[in-house]
């Protein structure tokens, strides 16, 4: 099959069945790149991981269309891009045309419920795995405290906290090729 091809496929089933956001959407994105096809390695998912946190816009998305070039060049950054959103526009605008008509269904609530529960452990089993690919340094592992208290406790905003830790990295980095 050709790649491009089934890269859209990859996508399109990421992007249809994850619910959550972005983030919950890392860890399949990652099986299935990653482990599963074998297209990039995890340390190249990582950076794409970081160039994607960092710009604006959707994680999942940023990622998707980091990865479809790296396939697939322009036009794999396009198929993956149309891939991954498609899903989510097709299912949003059939909710949309039948919300008011559902919308106090007990059904319908248990299930928007039962999503709800689940997404947190999704963006924890992403998180969890994006930590096995960090170096345990202990440059790192204070660059992550201070990040989740500052993110958790102080509500900081999550580009300021981006922004300084990749200042704190350019600085550690710099003393030590000196």
């Amino acid at each position: 099959m050709n790649k491009i091809i089934e890269m859209f496929i990859t996508f399109f089933k990421i992007g249809a069945f994850t619910f959550g956001g972005g983030y919950a959407m890392i860890p399949l994105i990652e099986e299935e790149v990653v482990k599963n096809k074998g297209w990039i390695e995890k340390e190249e998912f990582m950076d794409i991981l970081v160039v994607a946190q960092s710009l604006p816009g959707a994680l999942a998305v940023n990622s998707s269309v980091f990865i479809g070039y790296r396939i697939g060049g322009f036009i794999g950054a396009i198929m993956a891009l149309l891939a991954v959103v498609l899903p989510s526009f097709f299912i949003i605008l059939i909710i949309a045309a039948f919300f008011m008509k559902f919308r106090d269904n007990y059904y319908v609530n248990a299930v928007f419920k039962g999503i709800t529960a689940a997404v947190p452990m999704l963006v924890l089993a992403g998180a969890i795995s994006l930590s096995k690919g960090i170096d345990k340094s202990v440059q790192n592992i204070v660059i992550i405290i201070i990040a989740l208290i500052a993110l958790v406790f102080f509500d900081i905003n999550p580009i300021i906290v981006i922004v300084t830790s990749a200042i704190y990295g350019i600085v550690f980095l710099r003393k030590k090729v000196k």
